[in-house]
């Protein structure tokens, strides 16, 4: 295996100015690579290759690797021409494009958008002799391959997307060990980073027999009671740097023996979690406005703090689905652990959305916040997370695979009415994680000018605009409680917020809920009395003045109405004989 050079130097050729000086930035801070061309048009760029190709000719060539951001065509004559310059390709292309790219030998892709830490893994990989694409675009590449009966092609693709997955994880896990190195970090960091590198190792350890090759036979895999069925949040989990730390502040255990953990057998059903998660995140790149009448605390926030923190939910779902994948978690088990998991995601969110090291100046003195939110923990899980409807189905499809019952039927997974139920129940669950996060915010640093600066609208910022709002949340909460939850309950149905093209909206759906409508008592029960008395009595009574108001009628019009008409008739008559007269 050849090694990248001391110093790698790199041409970068870009038609767009103000990427091409962000890349040229982030990769100028990197003391062992090197920016010696830029170029703007594939003129310019093989101008420059004939240039330094011939001062180099007879010693090493002074470029080490092209990163190029043009076009399929651009990338043929430089493989023809320079056969043994690696390249890097960073310009988005269509799937046909990309697997004709792969064919030509291109030794690296890495789209526009990625990190800077992609980018470097990528420069290091290539420029040491080595091919490097990403293992989602593999993943996308195998599909395309297998569907156009390119057997050859398909096999080469998976055993790249299996080497680019297992280095990919080998970064991340040393990038996590040099860190646990340094002696002055807390405890509680080591605990997240140890979680972190056991996730990763778990994500090796698939990694390697879901992409197992007849030159590298898979040992036999434990058979659980219950197996688990990993979905395409199996092909997310080997994309360390996207994982959220999951479970961080239950049942902790020691740093030394943290990666000791068993991780229970897998399969891999049809790519449906993938589609779910996918266009939950399409969603939330449109408006996210509230457009109902009824205030939600995430109404307080910018619109790009509400989508940040969405997306923070969102990761952080993905990554505890990962972690009750690889667990021994029993379909029997999600609904006894489903309050713990709600928490711990809730935790994690505040700790990611906000930093665990976030501080305010409260008084002359300073306050961390995630500390003092967290104080609320088991509050915000009483009154907030555990009635979040149907979260115990919607895990259980998700992990398992079981049908989803929507209006008294059975809908196997990966149909179309199971998708959308799916995506509903997630948004729903987003939605309310992200209220959970934002109240004791409100509760505890309502007023506070550094989060009005860096989190409300500006539509919220006065202190009148604020307790007027946190008066509405509180309202809401009162009639819910009092109102609609009793009566929804009454009437079988949970009422979901979702996300639409154009903001937030609320949807009813049915769903049974007897055993609810048992427990209720008080004010509660009062209300649902009051509803079948008036469903009881109602239609009677609207037949009953419907009666009387036929009979008034009748009265006024053919009894008292033509009297008066008669009446006026001799009276008319009267006056007509005297005019006469």
């Amino acid at each position: 295996m050849t090694t990248a050079p001391a110093t790698i130097r790199v041409m970068v050729v870009d038609p767009d100015p103000v990427f091409r000086a962000g890349l040229v930035n982030g990769l100028s801070r990197l003391a062992d690579l090197q920016i010696v061309v830029e170029a703007a048009s594939p003129a310019i760029a093989w101008r420059t290759l004939t240039d330094v190709t011939e001062l180099g000719r007879g010693s090493r060539t002074p470029i080490d690797l092209i990163i190029i951001g043009l076009g399929l065509e651009v990338c043929q004559l430089l493989k023809t021409q320079y056969p043994h310059l690696p390249v890097l390709l960073i310009e988005r292309l269509s799937d046909a494009e990309l697997l004709k790219a792969f064919q030509l030998g291109i030794e690296g892709y890495c789209p526009k958008g990625s990190a800077i830490a992609r980018f470097e893994f990528a420069i290091r990989e290539v420029a040491a002799g080595q091919r490097c694409w990403q293992p989602e675009t593999l993943e996308q590449l195998s599909r395309v391959a297998s569907q156009s009966a390119q057997p050859g092609l398909f096999a080469m693709i998976r055993q790249h997307w299996r080497s680019s997955s297992l280095k990919q994880i080998d970064a991340a896990i040393q990038d996590i060990n040099a860190q646990l190195q340094y002696p002055r970090r807390s405890a509680l960091d080591q605990v997240f980073l140890a979680g972190r590198r056991r996730e990763l190792k778990a994500a090796r350890w698939v990694a390697e027999r879901l992409f197992a090759t007849p030159q590298m036979p898979a040992p036999e895999l434990p058979q659980p009671m219950e197996q688990l069925p990993a979905s395409t949040a199996m092909s997310r989990a080997r994309r360390p740097s996207d994982r959220a730390i999951a479970n961080p502040l239950r049942d902790i255990e020691p740093v030394e023996t943290i990666e000791t953990a068993s991780i229970s057998a897998v399969s891999t059903p049809p790519d449906s979690n993938g589609i779910v998660f996918d266009q939950i995140a399409a969603k939330l790149q449109s408006n996210l406005e509230n457009l109902t009448d009824l205030p939600l605390e995430i109404d307080i926030l910018k619109q790009e703090k509400k989508r940040e923190l969405f997306f923070v939910i969102l990761r952080q779902l993905e990554a505890v689905l990962d972690e009750l994948r690889f667990s021994q978690v029993q379909l029997n088990q999600l609904g006894e652990k489903k309050s713990a998991i709600l928490q711990d995601v809730w935790q994690a969110v505040v700790m990611n959305f906000f930093g665990r090291y976030y501080t305010l100046n409260l008084k002359n003195r300073d306050i961390e916040v995630v500390p003092a939110i967290l104080q609320d923990a088991e509050t915000i899980r009483t009154e907030l997370l555990d009635p979040i409807p149907l979260v115990t189905d919607v895990l259980s499809h998700l992990l398992f695979q079981t049908p989803l019952t929507i209006e008294q039927t059975a809908y196997q997974p990966n149909t179309p009415e199971a998708t959308n139920r799916t995506i509903d129940l997630l948004e729903n669950l987003i939605i309310q994680i992200a209220n959970a996060v934002i109240q004791p915010l409100l509760n505890r640093f309502s007023n506070l000018e550094t989060i009005k600066r860096g989190f409300y609208d500006r539509r919220l910022l006065s202190t009148r605009e604020i307790e007027r709002f946190r008066n509405d949340l509180s309202w809401r909460y009162r009639v819910e409680k009092y109102v609609a939850e009793p009566k929804a309950i009454f009437e079988s149905r949970y009422r979901l917020w979702v996300l639409s093209s154009y903001g937030i909206e609320r949807l009813a759906i049915y769903s049974p809920r007897n055993e609810e409508l048992e427990t209720l008592s008080g004010v509660q029960l009062a209300m649902t009395l009051a509803l079948e008395t008036r469903d009881a009595i109602a239609p009677r009574l609207r037949a009953a003045i419907a009666f009387l108001g036929s009979g008034i009628v009748y009265v006024l019009t053919e009894v008292i109405g033509r009297g008066i008409g008669l009446i006026g008739r001799g009276i008319l008559k009267g006056i007509g004989k005297s005019v006469r007269g």
